[in-house]
């Protein structure tokens, strides 16, 4: 099966299978994902491979090996939160302080690295993926602080995909944007009565 043949073509726009399918298993895994039941994982780890695939084809390749960080966050997830699923708690004002210095430096390491490589969008790719490594560990240990990090993450994220002309994905991460915000708030409540 030919998971790169074109399944339609609207407004110049040529949608491969292997598109079509990673979209679907994503918007099923990250909405599984603010619920927090256990069978999210599994959907991020098929969305993952697919998604890594088409990220090196378009040489994002930050975001194609943040693939296989997602994988190993799915396998640490399923067995992290276990089958009760998440159970959503809070960062202390320390720990956010640490985790955003983390971020800003391992940004601002990255970003030359993928500049040489010649990667297609080295400063959002270099955002997105520390961004996601850290939003990815922090639901790992559901910490509700996780969401924030992926609203910020996906709005970017859409915005390279859509200025890339990879239209499907951006409107997939813009969906991510308006699903951060539930699981922000359901997490948060969670977090709040625990």
């Amino acid at each position: 099966m030919n998971l790169m043949v074109t399944v339609f073509t609207a407004w110049g726009y040529d949608l491969s299978l292997l598109e079509l399918l990673a979209f679907i298993t994503s918007v099923v895994g990250v909405w599984l994902g603010v619920y927090g039941p256990r069978k999210t994982w599994p959907w991020w780890s098929i969305s993952s491979l697919l998604y890594a695939a088409l990220f090196f084809q378009w040489k994002y390749y930050a975001s194609g090996f943040l693939q296989f960080i997602f994988i190993a966050g799915a396998i640490a997830g399923w067995f992290g939160w276990g089958p009760k699923g998440a159970e959503p708690k809070r960062l202390t004002k320390r720990e956010v302080a640490i985790w955003g210095a983390a971020y800003v430096v391992a940004w601002f390491s990255l970003y030359p690295i993928l500049k040489k490589i010649g990667a297609a969008a080295s400063l959002t790719d270099a955002f997105g993926f520390v961004g996601s490594c850290i939003a990815q560990l922090l639901m790992v240990l559901q910490r509700y602080e996780n969401w924030i990090i992926w609203f910020v993450v996906d709005a970017v994220y859409t915005y390279q995909y859509w200025h890339g002309k990879q239209y499907l994905t951006a409107i997939l991460y813009f969906i991510f944007v308006l699903i951060a915000v539930g699981g922000w708030k359901r997490w948060l409540r969670e977090s709040k009565s625990a």
